[in-house]
C-alpha cells in the first residue's frame, strides 16, 4: 500500500475528498493542480485534515509523473484541456481513473442535464486522447463530495466501475475500496460509462430536491 497516487483537480471538491480518504487509509497522495501554489495549499489542508497521511502538492504534468496509478477529477470544460497538456507526460503502463462528468454546466446550463459527447462518454473521449497504452477506467462519479471530505462521516454506498480490461478494473477497484464504506460493481466495458456518468444528473436532481447527499447501492449481489 505505499505506493503513491497522484489526483489532478485535488483542488477542488470531489479530488480533495477523495485524497484526504485515500491518505487517511495510508496512500502516500500526490495532489496536482494546474498551479502549484494551490497544489501545495491543498496539501496543506489534507495535512491540517489527516495529519498522520503523506500529502504532496506539485503541478499537473509533475504530479502525473510521480505514480502509476492518477485520478483525473476536473470539471468536463477541463477535461479536454488538461489531457492535452499531458500528452508529452502519461506514459504507456499507467493506468487513469476518470472521474470526469459532462454536465451542461460546461456551458452554463442546468447541472442536472448531460453533455452529448462524440465518442459516448467523457471516459472513452480520455481514452481517445491519451497517448497510447494508457489505460482509462472510469468511476467515482456518485460519491458525494462533500461526504469524502467530511471526515466523521461513516460512507456505504456503491462506486460504478467500467474499464475496458477486467485487471485495470481490478486495479482500480482495490484502490478505491483502501476507503471504508465504499464498494465497487464492475460495470462493464467502457462504453457503459455513458451510463455511469449521467447518474451524477440524476443524483444532483434527487440531492437538491430531498435537500441531502444521496449515492448509489446496488441490491442483491
Amino acid at each position: 500500500m505505499t505506493d503513491s497516487v497522484s489526483i489532478l483537480g485535488a483542488t477542488g471538491a470531489l479530488g480533495f475528498g477523495v485524497a484526504v480518504r485515500l491518505g487517511r487509509a495510508g496512500t502516500p497522495i500526490v495532489i496536482g493542480s494546474r498551479d502549484a501554489g494551490r497544489a501545495q495549499e491543498a496539501a496543506e489542508r489534507a495535512r491540517a485534515a489527516v495529519p498522520d497521511g503523506s500529502f504532496e502538492g506539485l503541478e499537473n504534468p509533475d504530479a502525473a509523473r510521480r505514480s502509476e496509478v492518477v485520478i483525473l477529477s476536473v470539471p468536463f470544460r477541463n477535461q479536454s484541456e488538461n489531457l492535452t497538456n499531458l500528452k508529452e507526460v502519461l506514459r504507456e503502463g499507467q493506468l487513469l481513473i476518470d472521474a470526469t462528468v459532462p454536465l451542461a454546466a460546461a456551458i452554463s446550463g442546468k447541472a442536472t442535464r448531460m453533455l452529448g459527447v462524440w465518442q459516448g462518454s467523457a471516459a472513452q473521449q480520455a481514452q481517445e486522447m491519451v497517448p497510447e497504452g494508457v489505460r482509462v477506467v472510469s468511476a467515482l462519479h456518485t460519491v458525494s463530495a462533500a461526504m469524502l471530505s467530511d471526515l466523521d462521516h461513516a460512507l456505504d454506498e456503491d462506486v460504478l466501475v467500467c474499464g475496458n480490461r477486467k485487471a485495470d478494473k481490478q486495479v482500480a477497484i482495490e484502490l478505491i475500496e483502501r476507503i471504508d464504506g465504499l464498494r465497487c460493481v464492475d460495470c462493464g466495458p467502457l462504453e457503459n460509462a455513458r451510463t455511469t456518468e449521467s447518474l451524477t444528473a440524476l443524483l444532483i436532481g434527487i440531492n437538491a430536491r430531498y435537500k441531502t447527499h444521496a449515492g448509489i447501492k446496488i441490491t442483491g449481489l
